[in-house]
């Protein structure tokens, strides 16, 4: 009997141990997320894609004609191809072997360098651009899958919504840290002797230097649960166990079900993340350091919001509260058609209002899809899961795009997000998240 405390206790110290490095990673890597892709990198690309725009607007990727404004979120679409290809085979080969811990640095020291590599756009350089956002974003995807796939290993059932919710909290806060410092360089770049670019790369550049130097601590602190090794060569054997899991994820109809609610609502909230400061700039006619603000305004709140929420799921459920939420956005993306340009006011409150879901969505999202993925398939579903999580949704930014392609307006393009929220309402409502949860052949919590 002491023996089994004191392996009890010491189980239960690894685990706390893990949990707070792992609460690290989310402090490191949404940097990217926050002060590149959703303040710096779409308004400043575009003005780069602009500036190499013909008479008629037009950019001209592999001869193909492509409307200046377009291009930001045409890349940030294209992404998804090479994260398509690399996250489910990261995942087999990460979920074959149990060494998630190599894979995860692999991609985050591979999207770090992307992101610090932003520092040499300048000019009209905006097919770099493109494509060191294509390398970032996917890299970030591949990070983000396999450091999702820890989240069953390191929290019991019962605690993974508040373990869920404390991750993006610390994402949250690293991001309003990093804007902070960000905004006073943006607004005090001539007293640094800096031009309003040179601030805009260095700030690109910084949040790959960040993302880099504190994805150091959880990389030291989680550990790999070793499987045997598998026979097969490491390409060849994950194409095969690729194929497996589109077969054994058809055995899970359920989880599925769910799957596809989330990558379309969550579609939804990753284009209105990347896309929102475009639309500040280009539409409301508001300037960088009322875009910088605001986000950061988002980002404090979503901290208070992805506790407050996971607090409502211990009461309502974890699919309850994400329901009441999809009907928040709904309405927010409304409100955001009819806002006047050059009123700063209005789109404060409609980032408060952003700030006070986002988090919580996201968060109970991930917890709610820890109970429904089969043990030792971790990986491999969060590779899934991942499509559309944070900034590597494509079909959203794709409508987004083409929309405003087709009308030449944001406001067009925005309006066209709604059914994004609309559609995964009513698909997660008829998902039965209990039985979902037995089928998978996990424990059923008490509220879910």
């Amino acid at each position: 009997m002491g023996t089994d405390t004191v392996i009890e206790r010491s189980d239960g110290g690894q685990r706390r141990r893990e949990q707070r490095g792992w609460y690290v990673y989310d402090w490191a890597c949404s940097v990217y997320s926050t002060s590149v892709l959703t303040v710096f990198l779409g308004p400043y690309l575009t003005e780069i894609a602009e500036s190499a725009a013909d008479a008629d607007g037009f950019v001209h990727p592999l001869g193909i004609p492509v409307r200046a404004g377009s291009f930001f979120p045409y890349a940030v679409s294209a992404s998804l191809i090479v994260a398509l290809v690399a996250m489910p085979l990261v995942g087999a080969a990460a979920d074959r072997t149990g060494r998630k811990k190599p894979y995860l640095a692999a991609a985050a020291y591979l999207g770090a360098a992307a992101t610090a590599g932003m520092f040499f756009l300048a000019g009209e350089r905006y097919l770099l651009g493109g494509l060191l956002l294509i390398l970032a974003n996917a890299s970030f995807a591949v990070a983000m899958a396999l450091y999702n796939a820890y989240l069953p290993q390191i929290a019991a059932p019962e605690e993974r919504d508040a373990v869920s919710a404390r991750g993006w909290a610390f994402g949250y806060a690293s991001g309003a840290l990093v804007l902070v410092l960000n905004l006073i360089l943006y607004l005090a770049h001539d007293s640094f002797g800096l031009s309003e670019a040179m601030a805009v790369r260095i700030c690109l550049a910084s949040a790959g230097v960040w993302w880099g130097t504190f994805a150091l601590i959880p990389l030291s602190r989680l550990r790999d649960r070793r499987r045997e090794p598998a026979e097969a060569a490491p390409v060849s054997g994950g194409w095969r166990q690729l194929r497996a899991t589109l077969r054994d994820m058809r055995r899970h109809p359920l989880t599925l079900a769910f799957l596809l609610a989330y990558l379309v609502y969550n579609d939804g909230v990753q284009t209105v993340i990347s896309q929102a400061s475009v639309y500040g700039s280009k539409e409301l006619d508001l300037d960088q350091s009322t875009l910088i603000v605001a986000v950061l305004l988002v980002q404090v709140l979503a901290v208070g919001g992805a506790l407050g929420m996971g607090r409502l799921a211990r009461v309502y459920g974890a699919k309850r509260t994400i329901l009441g939420s999809l009907v928040v956005w709904t309405l927010i993306i409304g409100a955001g058609y009819f806002l006047p340009a050059g009123a700063p006011v209005w789109f404060f409150l409609l980032a408060a209002g952003i700030g006070l879901v986002l988090g919580g969505t996201q968060a109970l999202s991930r917890s709610l899809f820890s109970h429904l993925v089969p043990q030792g398939k971790e990986a491999e579903y969060f590779s899934a899961y991942e499509m559309s999580d944070r900034g590597i949704s494509w079909l959203g930014p794709l409508i987004f795009g083409l929309t405003y392609q087709a009308t030449g307006s944001y406001r067009d393009a925005i309006l066209s997000l709604v059914a994004f929220f609309v559609l995964g309402f009513l698909l997660l409502a008829r998902v039965p998240v209990r039985r979902a949860v037995e089928a998978a052949g996990n424990r059923v919590p008490e509220r879910v």
